[in-house]
């Protein structure tokens, strides 16, 4: 069994500057020892090489006075730690593009990017392609590592200042965009270009070829060396990035590091997600922390979500000019060690399943995330099922009672057999926004399942359209609201006779004056609900965009629209019911045949822009319905009692107050 099999990572990554060649390896393993951390992330080469590098094109640390690698390998070993080393390919020295400037990044014009002596490589140049395998097989010969990761993987265009240089056209990329699809690389990304889309797809070829290489190397030289990237492709251990920026628009994303580990543990069974918890407010400022109280949410959603643990720093701890979040970094990583034993096999109780989108131009991902976000407010327990897992993952599709389809404008034609015959097996298919309009095959399947014909897609944007409420039966949310708000995309369909239909669209008219706001129609053509039920499928088609409205405007009534579908229509069932707030996260999941764990995280301390201390919630009831004759519960967090009952119905339990996270083992 490969050692990352157990999925126990505590990993923190200390991305090492060129300054810190010489670091004090004793004081850094003292103070990953006082956070419990079990893997040790550092630089080994690429940008520079952290280690007595005898290959002519790459540049060591200057003035490096000891061989650190080995140094800090040897004495993480020796501590009973494993030690993943970082590559970063995607630049290089200004002193390796004086010599070989082939391998090297260009812009349109023919220019390289030189940012302050680190010059932009390409991943389909000679360098990444050949070049860095001599890197890692210098390092893999001589130093025993337990893994690699590669940051920054794949196409670049920006440098660290933002500025967006565009398409590589250096000599590699046009020989190889020519070879592959006879044309000439686009001048620019745009993605109503089909010559860029042909790019993407060369991307993503060339990439994967790297991957490949990698993978062929690796593991002919040790099986059980794991290889990390941002990449699913050919990797042990996927990771993603829980972070912030200062450009990056509102709102903030309170789920991150849920819907990041979810998002690979819910798809995959032979791969690990790492989900690293970034330090630093913004990649420009590096040296300041974002609020303790966002780390630790983001520490204990990717432990609650199935994942261990992952943190980043830039530099080494010494001189680390904030200190704030380290204590709350080394309680998390303490508790994670002190109670191992119940983590790192999560198997789900979800009945419903959430399809991620595969790319953000087939689908609009705030729908997706919109969705993410109800679900998560409303307790409602689900998997997230990656679009590009489809076809992979048919059995674990049946455990389904309901698949929502969140915009997705396009599937191939093996996973729309795999929806199809997911539906034909009875399972229910919500679906929502522009999904099934792309292409002859989708709008067929959209004919199909939903009984609906596309006609066009209207935009709307400043214009006072609505939806009615009318069947207060189906919406028992809205007894006292007759019309929500429509904006963004809706599909004109045509719903069919097998289609029940719902939300008459209410056609815009004045706004404004105040004297005009009047002359609204209800439309006797266009719906915004069309439900097929019949002895073979269950279907809900919504064509517009409830969850992209929620995650931009946070209208409640998408939300209750949302879930009085799934109420109604849907059989899925979850398996909690609680008293508890929206602004608990609660996660339930099999550990094995005998043993169960419940959590919950209070996120009442975040008020939409800040992190604050969470309020405390007390008298939290949950009924564990799935559940008969607990005979145990064992309370990890702390010593307060938490009692409980078996009832006919499932397990009864309280939980008196809720200040910050609960971690409940239930033994039946």
């Amino acid at each position: 069994m490969a050692w990352w099999s157990k999925n126990n990572l505590r990993l923190v990554q200390n991305n090492l500057r060129e300054i810190d060649a010489n670091l004090n390896v004793d004081a850094l393993i003292g103070q990953l020892k006082e956070f419990g951390a079990n893997v040790l992330m550092m630089n080994a080469g690429g940008i520079v090489a952290f280690y007595p590098t005898k290959l002519e094109y790459h540049y060591r640390a200057a003035n490096q006075q000891k061989d650190l690698l080995r140094e800090a390998i040897d004495k993480a070993h020796a501590n009973g730690m494993k030690v993943i080393v970082r590559f970063d390919f995607s630049k290089a020295h200004e002193s390796i593009f004086a010599k070989k400037p082939e391998w090297f990044y260009r812009t349109k014009e023919g220019k390289e990017v030189n940012y302050h002596g680190i010059v932009h490589s390409c991943i389909s140049s000679y360098y990444q392609q050949v070049y860095s395998l001599e890197i890692i097989d210098e390092v893999l010969t001589n130093y025993d590592v337990d893994g690699i990761f590669f940051n920054w993987f794949g196409y670049n265009t920006f440098d660290y200042s933002g500025n967006d240089y565009g398409i590589c056209h250096c000599g590699s990329c046009k020989t190889k965009f020519q070879d592959m699809f006879g044309l000439d690389l686009p001048a620019k990304a745009d993605v109503n270009d089909p010559v860029y889309n042909k790019h993407l797809i060369y991307r993503e070829v060339t990439a994967s070829q790297m991957l490949d290489r990698v993978h062929d190397l690796v593991k002919g030289k040790n099986k059980d060396i794991a290889i990390s990237t941002y990449s699913d492709h050919k990797v042990d251990i996927i990771r993603n990035e829980s972070n912030t920026g200062k450009d990056r628009p509102l709102p903030k994303w309170l789920y991150s590091a849920s819907e990041n580990v979810k998002s690979i543990e819910d798809s995959w069974d032979e791969k690990l997600i790492s989900n690293c918890c970034i330090n630093a407010v913004d990649l420009v400022h590096r040296f300041t922390a974002v609020s303790k109280y966002e780390i630790n949410i983001r520490l204990k959603e990717s432990l609650a979500s199935g994942s261990g643990l992952d943190f980043c720093i830039i530099g080494v701890f010494e001189d680390y000019p904030d200190s704030e979040n380290l204590p709350v970094v080394s309680s998390v990583f303490n508790y994670h060690k002190e109670h191992e034993q119940y983590y790192g096999n999560f198997q789900s109780l979800s009945e419903v399943g959430l399809i991620r989108p595969r790319i953000t131009r087939q689908a609009d991902s705030k729908e997706y995330l919109g969705i993410f976000k109800m679900l998560k407010e409303e307790h409602i327990l689900f998997d997230v099922v990656q679009q590009k897992k489809l076809v992979d993952n048919i059995e674990l599709l049946k455990r389904y009672k309901t698949i929502i389809i969140p915009d997705i404008l396009a599937f191939t034609v093996e996973e729309l057999e795999v929806l199809d015959a997911y539906s034909q097996q009875g399972g229910c298919l919500l679906s929502t926004g522009r999904s099934f309009t792309q292409g002859e095959e989708n709008q067929l399947f959209m004919q199909r399942s939903f009984d609906a014909k596309l006609e066009e897609i209207k935009e709307y944007s400043r214009e006072s359209s609505y939806l009615k409420t009318e069947d207060k039966q189906v919406f028992k949310s809205f007894m006292e609201r007759d019309w929500i708000l429509l904006d963004g995309s809706f599909c004109r369909v045509k719903f069919g006779s097998n289609a029940i239909k719902h939300l008459p669209l209410v056609n815009p008219s004045l706004f404004g004056p105040p004297e005009r706001a009047s002359g609204h129609s209800i439309s006797q053509e266009y719906f915004g609900l069309g439900i097929v039920t019949t002895e073979q499928r269950k279907s809900i088609y919504l064509p517009w965009q409830p969850g992209r409205l929620y995650y931009k405007y946070g209208y409640d009534d998408n939300k209750r629209m949302i879930l009085d579908l799934l109420d109604m229509f849907a059989d899925s069932r979850s398996p909690i019911c609680t008293n508890a707030p929206q602004s608990v996260e609660v996660f339930f999941d099999k550990v094995d045949e005998e043993t169960y764990i419940l959590h919950l995280l209070n996120l009442s301390g975040f008020n939409g822009l800040t992190y604050y201390e969470p309020i405390p919630i007390h008298n939290i009831q949950l009924n564990l319905l799935n559940l008969k004759n607990c005979k145990q519960l064992i309370n990890l967090v702390d010593d307060e009692k938490i009692s409980y009952t078996n009832d006919d119905d499932g397990v009864k339990l309280e939980l008196p107050v809720l200040s910050d996270f609960a971690a409940i083992v239930l033994k039946v």
